[in-house]
């Protein structure tokens, strides 16, 4: 009984549009930081592989794998801006799901 008196409220459904709406910003400024913060915190690993690289004179395959690593992260940290700065809400809905993949 209650359930149908919420569900037929104009105003009730709105409120859960209006919430669902944030929800999905919160989610792309989630994604953006995130992301943003490691491929700061891959490229500082691979300025640390490259100066032990340099000290023992050998390669390793770990800092190709992190800039590859970081070219991820930096297309979901430009994806989820994007996203963040569209003003169609489908298209913040397509950009934040790539973002997020």
């Amino acid at each position: 009984m209650l359930i149908d008196a919420i569900g037929s409220d104009p105003h009730m459904t709105d409120n859960a549009e209006t919430r669902r709406q944030l929800l999905d910003h919160d989610i792309c400024v989630h994604i953006f930081t995130a992301s943003a913060a490691m491929v700061g915190v891959c490229l500082t690993v691979i300025g640390i592989i490259r100066v032990v690289i340099s000290l023992r004179r050998s390669d390793v395959f770990g800092d190709d794998l992190l800039a590859i690593n970081a070219m991820l992260y930096l297309a979901a940290c430009l994806t989820s801006y994007w996203a963040l700065r569209t003003r169609s809400l489908g298209r913040n809905h397509r950009l934040e799901r790539r973002a997020d993949v």
